[in-house]
């Protein structure tokens, strides 16, 4: 097949979605498929044999970190040139609609997923009046699509109550390969710890935005005076996080991709994960991969992933005590602690990409006029 993929961010960003992406267009092109990828310009133009058209675009003002890419003219010759079989639209929002707009001009099948709960995150941003405005929008751009996908059954059943109809599930996935136990690093500790490897050590991966509310997690290092935090990741958030942990054993650790990455899931004792925006939370499958308890809220698509008691530990995001009271129990439980990574990783598992891809393919071959088997 040949799929041209628009994603509103790609690579060199660091995402769920970006990871996501990723390792399905590596997977994609190794099934023999070929794949443009149409995403705001980062500098790349190709990608595991897949061909990259950047667009120009500009930092959006609440986050800069994203950029606001324009349709343009030039996509369209684009899409002439590659004669795609069906498109697909990765978290349409601007880019998106050109997307859209070429599906119906070429007259190709057209998909979209959901990916990010952009009507959740308005409120973290002072924009709450608008949720009801944005989901008649995106009611109306999904909608067009012969199939929308999403990443867990919590948001399955959200955009169904919302109005999207043809929504089905894309399975989740994580890279087991790179992701294991046996990466724990002392030197890792050590840095993350600021010198005190013996300290319970608590982490977070992820974007440092509002919607994630990490300032959560500082009653539970108040708690826990002998706890030390280490935050991984970047984002428009950064300097507010800082004043708020400032008076805490809190250590910024930055961007860490790859085998950094895997230790510093490996190396913690636990993985701390409060956000209630989640659509899925890949990265808590990246956590778990790497044997790391896994202690989040009972939101969104994160009760997909864990499994309260058996390969984590989820807590009521209304109760300012449940993560307390989870993170308290979990370090005072080493049997139990031991346990929980067991499980974690045999969850891991059983979500490889190549498996999503599959699924992935089978819906696209659905939606191209073939029967749907009925696994997908």
């Amino acid at each position: 097949m040949r799929i041209a993929l628009f994603t509103e961010t790609f690579l060199p960003k660091v995402d769920g979605i970006v990871t996501r992406l990723s390792h399905t267009v590596d997977h994609l092109q190794r099934l023999g498929d070929q794949v443009l990828v149409i995403s705001p310009d980062g500098g790349l133009r190709e990608y595991k044999g897949a061909r990259i058209y950047g667009v120009p675009g500009f930092p959006l003002p609440l986050y800069p970190e994203l950029k606001l890419a324009l349709p343009r003219p030039s996509i369209g010759q684009t899409l002439e040139d590659f004669q795609p079989d069906l498109i697909h639209l990765v978290n349409p929002a601007v880019l998106g609609l050109g997307g859209l707009y070429y599906a119906k001009a070429l007259g190709v099948p057209l998909v979209a997923s959901y990916h990010t709960h952009l009507p959740k995150y308005l409120e973290h941003y002072g924009l709450g009046m608008l949720e009801g405005l944005l989901w008649e929008l995106l009611k109306a751009l999904h909608n067009q699509a012969q199939l929308n996908l999403c990443t867990s059954t919590a948001m399955q059943q959200e955009l169904t109550d919302h109005g999207i109809e043809r929504v089905e599930l894309w399975q989740r996935g994580v890279d087991t390969e790179l992701f294991q136990p046996d990466l724990a690093d002392a030197a890792v500790r050590s840095e993350f710890t600021q010198g005190n490897p013996d300290s319970p050590l608590l982490l977070y991966v992820g974007r440092l935005s509002a919607e994630k509310e990490i300032d959560r997690i500082k009653p539970v290092l108040e708690a826990i005076p002998q706890a030390r935090l280490v935050l991984v990741g970047d984002g428009p958030y950064r300097a507010e996080l800082e004043k708020i942990f400032a008076d805490t054993p809190t250590y910024f650790a930055g961007y860490r991709t790859g085998a950094d990455l895997a230790a510093a899931f490996a190396s913690a004792d636990a993985f701390v994960f409060p956000s209630r925006t989640e659509t899925l939370g890949l990265v808590l499958l990246e956590a778990m991969a790497a044997g790391c308890p896994v202690i989040a809220a009972n939101a969104g698509g994160i009760p997909d992933i864990v499994t309260d008691g058996v390969n984590g530990y989820l807590f009521d995001p209304r109760d300012e005590q449940g993560a307390i009271a989870a993170v308290q129990r979990l370090l005072a439980n080493p049997a139990e602690r031991s346990v929980l990574r067991h499980h974690a990783r045999q969850e891991a598992e059983r979500w490889g990409w190549a498996a999503a891809t599959r699924q992935l393919r089978n819906y696209y071959q659905g939606v191209l006029g073939h029967s749907l088997p009925a696994a997908a």
